[in-house]
């Protein structure tokens, strides 16, 4: 009986290593376009996309066919595009997104995969232009603008609509407590 059960579990364990298979997938011109591995049919651990030109295009890692942990994206000339993590297939916790040129574009906070709390966004030479509170993608709170890395303005936004603009500390001192904007 002892050594049927261990044939069993020898048995099971190899069934089971059998069902993990690492897959590629190639264009129709016979370019790679994804390569990773699947355990059922299902993607599970690191993976790797490709742009039809051969470069990469994101990786990063499976579980059960939904993308977790953290991920890479890339435009086609090969700079980074998104970087940030995921939790059962959407965006969560801290990204960072890129311009075509690889300079950094914005960066924040996605809450079940949408854009919240406060994002920054830069100018193409790599400045912050604005800071927006954000809620599933939608300004709602303070928008702080900024030239030259100076602050110019503050507006306020509700539900994606603007309520008021400040351009000077006084006016929105007057009208405003400074922990909302934490």
């Amino acid at each position: 009986m002892k050594h049927i059960t261990i044939l069993f579990l020898v048995f099971f364990s190899l069934s089971c290593y059998a069902q993990r298979d690492y897959q590629k997938n190639y264009f129709d011109n016979g370019t790679l376009a994804s390569e990773g591995w699947v355990n059922n049919n299902q993607k599970v651990d690191f993976w790797k996309f490709y742009h039809n030109n051969g470069r990469l295009e994101s990786e990063g890692h499976y579980a059960n066919n939904k993308k977790i942990k953290y991920w890479k994206f890339y435009h086609t000339n090969g700079k980074l595009k998104d970087e940030g993590h995921y939790g059962k297939g959407q965006r969560i916790k801290y990204w960072k997104e890129y311009r075509f040129n690889g300079t950094i574009k914005s960066e924040g906070h996605y809450v079940n995969g949408k854009k919240n709390k406060w994002w920054l966004f830069y100018d193409s030479n790599e400045k912050i232009n604005h800071k927006c509170q954000l809620e599933n993608n939608i300004k709602n709170g303070y928008c702080l603008m900024y030239k030259n890395e100076k602050l110019i303005s503050a507006v306020k936004f509700s539900a994606g609509k603007k309520i008021k603009e400040w351009t000077d500390y006084r006016s929105f001192r007057k009208e405003n407590r400074l922990k909302d904007l934490q």
